[in-house]
């Protein structure tokens, strides 16, 4: 089982402490007994502990800059939501995968932000300009939210900012099962809580440091239980060996655990796998000795967002995935909705 993330090392923007989270934030960590260092930007952290490029990465997972978000503007996230809501960078887990591996770089450190006030005063900004449309905020494009919020709250502060929004709904999916503190949040049915799932096979060889299946399945009847409104995101679809085998144990595993009542406003999203160059390159430098099949000639090119391409399965293999796994969903659960197979 998977322990809840404490940081090895923390770092602190001095205007972070002009907020209470902030403060707060400091004090918890020095209870904990946790080096506690000073930044004057997240920028500037360098020379994190370790011999050689392999160690300081994973000193970088291990550490939390507490910050400011600067930039209030917020980047669209279709096809999940209208935007994307910035409460945190980075993750503590280490998917091979993950298009985090070439967004943050250098920088793999996890961030939280914690002035909430200004974020949620920019939210309010969007919804206005969108009402009496319904606006949905993902949060969880550029972390999981999850996997730090059981020291930070900040995700917590923001299911109860928008459990009382008449415009607003909030979104954000979880490898982590990290979640009985949200379990008694006032959400007023107003945030969908997702997790993401996969079968045994790519849990067990390319997401290491996440919670198991069977962990993440145990989280989400607590949620279901707690009256949130449940999504699982399928994501990456990845074929491997006995893949079909694999996705239908998924599903039936899912529905044998699950709550009759969970079962009804169920949300499904599909997520093939797809990598890029410079992707490539991050990952098997990061995880010299991957599994992970990353072979351009298998697969189809294809344009994506900023003019960036990345690689997908080809035609015949996306439709096989999609038929699998669409069949599997439908017999498991007929009520549930796909939103989207990308």
């Amino acid at each position: 089982m998977v322990k809840p993330f404490v940081p090895q090392l923390v770092y602190v923007e001095p205007r972070a402490l002009d907020y209470p989270l902030g403060r707060e934030l400091v004090n918890k960590f020095e209870k904990m007994d946790i080096e506690i260092r000073e930044t004057t930007s997240h920028n500037q952290v360098r020379n994190l502990p370790g011999e050689n490029d392999f160690q300081r990465y994973r000193m970088a997972k291990s550490t939390l800059v507490i910050g400011i978000r600067k930039t209030l503007k917020f980047d669209t996230s279709k096809p999940s939501a209208e935007y994307a809501i910035p409460f945190a960078t980075g993750c503590m887990g280490h998917c091979h995968y993950c298009y985090l591996q070439t967004t943050m770089g250098s920088k793999p450190y996890i961030r939280s932000y914690v002035n909430l006030e200004d974020i949620f005063e920019s939210a309010e900004n969007y919804m206005k300009e969108r009402a009496p449309e319904i606006t949905r905020f993902e949060a969880s494009c550029t972390s999981d939210i999850v996997g730090v919020d059981h020291l930070t709250h900040t995700l917590k502060h923001a299911i109860e900012y928008f459990g009382e929004s008449e415009y607003g709904k909030l979104r954000f999916v979880t490898k982590f099962s990290h979640v009985d503190h949200l379990l008694d949040a006032k959400h007023n049915g107003r945030t969908r809580f997702r997790f993401s799932i996969n079968d045994d096979y790519v849990i067990k060889y390319f997401e290491p440091g996440t919670s198991r299946l069977n962990e993440r399945i145990e989280a989400a009847v607590k949620i279901a239980n707690a009256g949130y409104p449940l999504g699982f995101i399928v994501a990456p679809i990845y074929l491997h060996e006995g893949w079909e085998e694999g996705y239908e144990e998924m599903f039936e595993k899912l529905v044998s655990e699950l709550p009759e009542h969970a079962k009804k406003d169920l949300t499904f999203e599909f997520i093939q796998h797809r990598f890029t160059k410079p992707a490539k390159r991050v990952i098997q430098k990061n995880y010299p000795m991957t599994k992970l099949e990353l072979d351009e000639n298998k697969r189809k090119w294809k344009w994506g967002r900023y003019g960036i391409g990345k690689y997908v399965y080809t035609n015949d293999e996306q439709k096989a995935m999609k038929e699998s796994l669409e069949h599997a969903m439908h017999e498991h659960f007929p009520e549930a909705t796909l939103e989207y197979f990308t």
